[in-house]
């Protein structure tokens, strides 16, 4: 089997070749919702060789070809691991050539064994993915013309925001320094002790960026609960007077939450300026905000990005939801009338690098799409993606199964109507605004763009 395709990008040439020789090239173009993640990426388009983690201990490795090398003009990889190799015959040819002054046109040729239906979907998806990234890379040039290359600094990066920020950080020519609490760090990380972080953990660098904590899914016990507060507002507390001390470093960027206005605001809509809510999330989320007070008291730039449900393929809600809508399993719960404010990873992303590019923007920023949806709209959008229908409800109670009664309150049966005004007042561009366009990009039902 061969697929040919192509598609135009809304950049020059030279732009569109050095963007895919960078780091996170890869990370950004591998659809989320393939059972494979980049390991390794090449450092050469000549001859490198990326190497790909697959379910039960596979990899894939694919050697890129220099026979099939031409600079600025066309590249080759190749799997090229038994058994795979024998299996799927894969090669694919990337090809650039200029249609204009700002626009080029790409050709993905791709000769396999593989079915055409298995890799339409993957292609249609980087295919989207390039296009609003070289849009996005452009509209920064535009809007921060005077901006040099910088150094993040960024926790959590290889959780899935951390992930697909760190690639759009690199991609974008910035340097990005990972983390890590491991005490043997690879290439391009620092170790962090997050009770006790090194005076100099933060040298050398312009931005960081605060995404880590524990993951809030589980059961609402007294110890899910205290790593949830412990993971967040100690370790911020510490990296913000840090962030204070160090004089190289001129923002910090932390990760929050729309837990702050509390779980049952219902229909009322709510904006940066809304008062807080009651409950443990609440009181959670207040306190790590104020964590980041140390920075901000010496005159640090601070944004706090209050974050809805992030939509991705490659983890939170949405494989969850997915899977058990595929399996006939799914449905709102009870009624279906919370409302939930959610945001496309990529638009997250985009959002955290205007507040680190940005120097106007302090204090917090909902990131939420601009068009709340109820759980049933939700649901049934889903549904809609994975064809299948979504007509019998979840009970009201089952929630509090996994997570317990405080949690099924404070998670699952949330409602919060939550409005993106800071993100409006400033222009803000959202990739995805409506819910269909953010789950078919990311659950793989987009069309090829040629």
């Amino acid at each position: 089997m061969s697929l040919t395709t192509s598609h135009t990008v809304p950049a020059p040439l030279p732009d569109v070749w050095r963007w895919h020789t960078r780091p996170g090239a890869v990370t950004r173009l591998t659809a989320p919702f393939l059972p494979m993640r980049p390991v390794r990426e090449a450092d050469s388009l000549r001859e490198g060789t990326t190497v790909f983690s697959l379910p039960a201990g596979l990899t894939w490795v694919a050697r890129h070809d220099p026979e099939g090398f031409r600079e600025g003009q066309r590249f080759r990889d190749t799997c090229v691991n038994p058994p795979l190799a024998g299996l799927t015959r894969w090669t694919h040819d990337h090809e650039f050539s200029a249609v204009g002054p700002a626009e080029t046109l790409i050709t993905d040729t791709v000769r396999t064994r593989l079915p055409a239906r298995l890799i339409r979907s993957a292609f249609a998806y980087r295919q989207h993915q390039l296009v609003q990234d070289l849009d996005f890379i452009g509209r920064l040039r535009t809007d921060y013309p005077d901006t040099d290359a910088l150094t993040f600094a960024v926790t959590g990066a290889t959780g899935t925001v951390g992930r697909a920020l760190c690639a759009q950080l690199t991609t974008a020519g910035h340097s990005v320094v990972r983390l890590t609490r491991s005490r043997t760090p690879r290439e391009g990380f620092r170790t962090w002790d997050p009770h006790s972080p090194s005076p100099d953990l933060l040298d050398g660098v312009d931005v960081l960026i605060h995404l880590a904590g524990e993951p809030l899914f589980g059961r609402f016990n007294d110890a899910h609960k205290a790593k949830i507060y412990s993971s967040r507002v100690g370790p911020t507390r510490r990296l913000a007077q840090l962030v204070a001390d160090t004089a190289s470093v001129r923002a910090m960027i932390s990760a929050s939450a729309i837990g702050l206005y509390g779980a049952a605001p219902g229909e009322i809509s709510l904006d940066e300026r809304s008062r807080r809510g009651e409950g443990f999330l609440a009181d959670v989320v207040a306190d790590w905000e104020a964590a980041t007070h140390p920075a901000a008291d010496v005159g640090k730039r601070v944004v706090t990005v209050r974050t809805g449900i992030v939509l991705s393929s490659a983890g939170g809600m949405l494989p969850l939801l997915s899977a058990l809508m595929t399996t006939g399993l799914g449905g709102p719960i009870g009624d279906g009338s919370m409302w939930t404010s959610w945001i496309a990873l990529d638009d997250l992303v985009d959002v955290y690098v205007h507040a680190a590019l940005d120097t106007s923007w302090h204090g917090p920023v909902n990131a939420v799409a601009p068009h709340p949806v109820t759980n049933k709209e939700l649901t049934r959008a889903i549904g809609a993606q994975v064809h299948r229908p979504t007509v019998v409800p979840v009970p009201r109670q089952a929630p509090a199964l996994l997570l317990g009664r405080e949690g099924a309150r404070e998670l699952a049966l949330a409602s919060q109507r939550v409005d993106p005004a800071v993100l409006r007042e400033r222009g803000h561009r959202f990739r995805y605004p409506e819910l269909t366009g953010a789950l078919a990009h990311e659950l793989g039902r987009e069309d090829l763009l040629g």
